[in-house]
């Protein structure tokens, strides 16, 4: 259980400070005194009307001057070496405070202080104590260790590109959900949300969780669209993929022309069997929009809930057509869900074109276990990077030893050394995020380190 403390005082400091405090993208303030290490605070921004959000416990204060390489500092805090400069020719030194920040379970509102800017960069009494406690960090220990060091060190950042592109997209994310999804996938790369942030759920999944019901009833309009909003979940383009549309192009439920054609039928069925009409539609109906050549070149598939009737069967498999269940759609769109890209349509694509057709469920099912398989591996390895460095004491591990320490860590499957290294390039990568690298002269003089967890659901 987290203690509780009570602090009496607050730091003032601007408004765009503690938002950047808050947000994790910086962990230092600019006080105009000397703050003594372990002592706590609330952050009072320095407007008109004050909403505490969070408090602070000073890990550090250093006192700097001009001979620091102000354009280094500026790259690793949100201060331009211009604004860096103005303060040393006023004041001849910063004082520059490592602060470990805290949300509050609930905005706190406060009386104004009416000097308020003469008080910019100084502490002030709060009308009453806050009781708080540890409880929500804005930044995990290790990375917030791992940050503190780069700042004493003066260290450049290691990622200035993502920055500057997080920079460029952060006005975009209030209205655009594909704008805040890549800022928070950067900040969370990049150790500026806490671990609480980052496993936020997937915004589509309340209607990914409605594929089977819908299936399993009367509603096949709405089941079309659903069938055709979870392809493009998966990853699927095309014009014949419209969510919103009432039919499909030619007649087609759906039909999507990349990364390779796909057409198909969707039947949402209550209680009959599924007819042969519904195979038998898709071969005349795909062969007449299509041609035969476009039509013989794509995957065919069925999402129908029911079960076959003879000729249905028959027809399906005679002409390679798959059918599946709208439970296995949706375990296929949930997992993608869950695993942003963990579905590689290039492998689905090797299932769906592989013996035996017609009633498809336990090959599809096949390819779900081993995606699962693939990513309770991945999470595997990077809980042991995270475990043997903190047992280690060390800040980063090369892949023979990770490789070694491996088969001592009840492992979900062998793997040889070089496909243990393809896995943490992959992990490591800012698409991903799960680990850094610090690139050697070869493959094997590559380091890893610990960035954050992949859960499994």
């Amino acid at each position: 259980m987290n203690q509780q403390f009570s602090i009496p005082t607050a730091l003032c400091l601007p408004v765009s400070d503690i938002e950047a405090l808050i947000q994790g993208r910086t962990i230092a303030a600019l006080p105009r005194m000397f703050i003594r290490p372990g002592q706590r605070f609330a952050l009072y921004p320095a407007d008109s009307s004050v909403s505490i959000k969070a408090w602070a416990k000073c890990e550090l204060c250093e006192i700097l001057d001009e001979s620091k390489p102000l354009d280094i500092l500026s790259k690793l805090t949100i201060w331009t070496p211009k604004a860096l400069k103005e303060i040393l020719q006023k004041q001849q030194y910063l004082f520059l405070a490592y602060l470990r920040v805290y949300q509050l379970p609930e905005l706190q509102e406060i009386l104004v202080n009416p000097n308020i800017q003469e008080k910019l960069g100084k502490f002030v009494s709060l009308p009453n104590s806050l009781t708080v406690s540890e409880a929500n960090p804005v930044i995990n220990d290790r990375t917030f260790a791992q940050r503190k060091r780069q700042l004493e060190k003066l260290e450049p950042p290691l990622h200035p590109e993502l920055e500057e592109l997080q920079s460029a997209i952060a006005s975009l994310t209030i209205s655009q959900p594909a704008a805040k999804q890549l800022d928070d996938d950067i900040k969370a790369f990049l150790g500026w949300s806490s671990d609480k942030s980052k496993n936020s759920l997937d915004l589509d999944l309340p209607w990914i969780h409605k594929i089977a019901e819908v299936g399993n009833s009367s509603d096949g309009h709405t089941f079309e669209k659903l069938v055709r909003r979870g392809l493009l979940k998966l990853g699927f383009t095309g014009s014949g993929l419209n969510p919103d549309a009432t039919g499909g192009a030619g007649g087609m439920d759906f039909y999507a022309e990349q990364p390779y054609p796909i057409v198909g039928e969707c039947k949402a069925t209550k209680t009959e069997k599924v007819p042969d009409g519904t195979p038998a539609q898709l071969l005349k109906i795909g062969m007449n929009h299509l041609g035969k050549f476009q039509y013989d070149n794509s995957i065919k598939l069925i999402v129908a809930a029911g079960e076959l009737n003879f000729y249905a069967s028959r027809t399906a498999t005679e002409n390679e057509m798959n059918v599946i269940s709208p439970e296995t759609l949706q375990k296929l769109v949930e997992l993608q869900a869950h695993y942003k890209n963990s579905i590689n349509l290039l492998e689905l694509k090797e299932y769906l074109q592989q013996a035996p057709f017609g009633l498809a469920e336990d090959k599809i099912n096949t390819y779900i276990n081993k995606v699962e398989q693939s990513i309770r591996l991945r999470s595997h390895i990077i809980q042991l990077v995270k475990n043997y460095l903190e047992n280690s004491g060390i800040k980063s591990a090369g892949v023979e030893a990770l490789h070694g320490a491996y088969f001592g860590s009840h492992p979900p499957q062998p793997i040889k050394i070089a496909e243990m290294h393809e896995i943490l390039i992959e992990l490591s990568s800012p698409l991903t995020g799960y680990l850094g690298r610090i690139k050697g002269s070869d493959w094997n003089s590559d380091r890893f380190y610990f960035l954050r967890d992949l859960p499994i659901n």
